[in-house]
C-alpha cells in the first residue's frame, strides 16, 4: 500500500472512559473516522462532547479506552516519537525569554538539527507565516494574532504531515481570528498537512474544512460528516456566498440534532 493511500488518521470503535470518585464518565463513545493526508477535518459539538479528548488521543497525550487508532498506518505513540504530527492550541505558549526565531526554532533544536539548516527553515517558516521583519523580537512585544501565527510555524518547523489545532483562533477578536483563518487555508494548502481543527464556532468549521465532524453530546460520538467542496484555497468572497451560508445552515441544522446527512467516511 502506497503511502499516498494510508489515512493520516483511522480512528475505529475508538471510546474513553475517565474514571472519577463518583463513577465513570464516559467521554467518547464508538468514534470511527478517517482522515485523508492533506485534507482539512474540523471536529465540531456542544461543550464536553469530547473534540478535544479525541484531539488528545491522536496526539497520544492520552491513551484510549477502546478500539483502534492509528496515524499514517502507525500506533499514535509511534507516530508522536517520530513527530509525524504538529501541535497549535489557543494559548500560543511561546517562551518568553526566547526570540521570535528561538521559539520556532525549538522543535529543531529538540531534534538536533544542524544550525544553519535549523536557521534556514526558521527563515522558510517566518516568511510563510508573514513574520520575516520580527524574529529577534520577543513574544511580549507581539500582537495576540502575531503569536498564533508563530506557534503555527512552530508546529511546522519538522515539516509534519499532521497538524492538530485545538481553537488556536478561540481567544483573538473577530477581525484577527477571520484573517487567521485565511492564513490557515493558504499555509495548509502550500504544506500539504492534514489538519484536524476543533472549533466551537460554525462558520470557522465551514470556512476552513474540506469536512465538518459534528459531534454529539456527551458520550461524544459522530453523528453527521458534512463535506463542503469548496476549493482547497478560500478567499473572503466564500464568506458572503450562497454556498457558504448553506454549508452553515447544514452544519446547524446537524449540531441541533436534524442531521442534513449522515455520518460517512472517503
Amino acid at each position: 500500500m502506497s503511502t499516498a493511500s494510508v489515512p493520516a488518521v483511522r480512528a475505529r470503535g475508538v471510546g474513553k472512559v475517565f474514571p472519577t470518585r463518583s463513577g465513570d464518565v464516559v467521554a467518547l463513545t464508538d468514534v470511527d473516522l478517517d482522515v485523508a493526508p492533506g485534507e482539512f477535518v474540523s471536529l465540531i459539538g456542544p461543550s464536553g462532547c469530547g473534540k478535544s479528548t479525541l484531539l488528545r488521543l491522536i496526539a497520544d497525550l492520552d491513551g484510549a479506552t477502546t478500539g483502534a487508532l492509528e496515524i499514517f498506518g502507525k500506533p499514535a505513540v509511534t507516530a508522536r516519537l517520530d513527530q509525524d504530527y504538529g501541535m497549535a492550541f489557543q494559548q500560543a505558549g511561546l517562551l518568553p525569554w526566547r526570540t521570535i526565531a528561538e521559539n520556532i526554532a525549538l522543535p529543531l533544536q529538540i531534534q538536533k538539527t544542524a544550525k544553519p539548516q535549523r536557521a534556514a527553515r526558521v527563515a522558510e517558516l517566518a516568511e510563510l507565516v508573514g513574520l520575516s521583519d520580527f524574529m529577534q523580537r520577543y513574544p511580549d512585544q507581539l500582537s495576540g494574532g502575531m503569536q498564533q501565527r508563530v506557534a503555527i510555524a512552530r508546529s511546522l518547523a519538522t515539516r509534519p504531515k499532521l497538524l492538530l489545532m485545538d481553537e488556536p483562533f478561540g481567544a483573538l477578536d473577530e477581525m484577527t481570528r477571520e484573517r487567521l483563518q485565511s492564513e490557515l487555508t493558504r499555509i495548509a494548502a502550500e504544506t500539504g498537512a492534514a489538519v484536524v481543527f476543533v472549533t466551537h464556532s460554525i462558520p470557522e468549521a465551514v470556512f476552513l474544512s474540506d469536512r465538518v465532524v459534528v459531534m454529539s453530546p456527551r458520550p461524544g460520538r459522530i453523528t453527521s460528516i458534512i463535506p463542503t467542496l469548496f476549493d482547497r484555497e478560500r478567499d473572503e468572497a466564500l464568506r458572503e456566498s450562497p454556498a457558504y451560508f448553506q454549508k452553515v445552515t447544514e452544519v446547524r441544522e446537524a449540531l441541533h440534532g436534524t442531521p442534513a446527512t449522515r455520518a460517512n467516511e472517503r
